[in-house]
């Protein structure tokens, strides 16, 4: 009888998980992620940083300013908060992927990016959080 069950179990969570894009999601992740990696190990110097999530963007910027500041080169954090399932996800990288790429065609990035993102914000209908912080 639990035999039964377990495997009813599985089967059924097997295919909710594929319904809702769960395990299509998690098996794109073991393919394009070595590993997990936590930002607060990372020393690499970055003039962008962005984040689909609010808690991971102020976890961001509390590690940035609490890091000593040597060089005082700016960094942009921006965060679009984006929901965890299929459709948001692939909606929302596409919407990086064009703001990444306006971001890269600016002739003053430090002067043009709250214009571009208030541009976004009006064309996505979505509210981007911004700061910059300093190395």
């Amino acid at each position: 009888m639990t035999l039964i069950l377990k495997v009813k179990l599985l089967n059924s969570s097997d295919f909710r998980y594929t319904q809702n894009g769960i395990l299509h999601m998690l098996d794109r992740n073991k393919r394009i992620k070595p590993r997990p990696e936590r930002f607060q190990n990372c020393k690499d110097v970055f003039d962008l940083i962005l984040t689909c999530e609010e808690r991971v963007y102020d976890q961001v910027v509390e590690d940035l300013n609490s890091r000593e500041q040597e060089t005082c080169q700016p960094v942009h954090v921006i965060n679009v908060d984006i929901q965890d399932n299929h459709e948001e996800a692939t909606l929302g990288a596409f919407l990086i992927c064009e703001l990444c790429q306006c971001i890269q065609h600016t002739e003053d990035m430090e002067n043009e990016i709250d214009e571009l993102l208030q541009e976004f914000e009006e064309k996505s209908g979505r509210t981007f959080l911004h700061t910059v912080c300093f190395y």
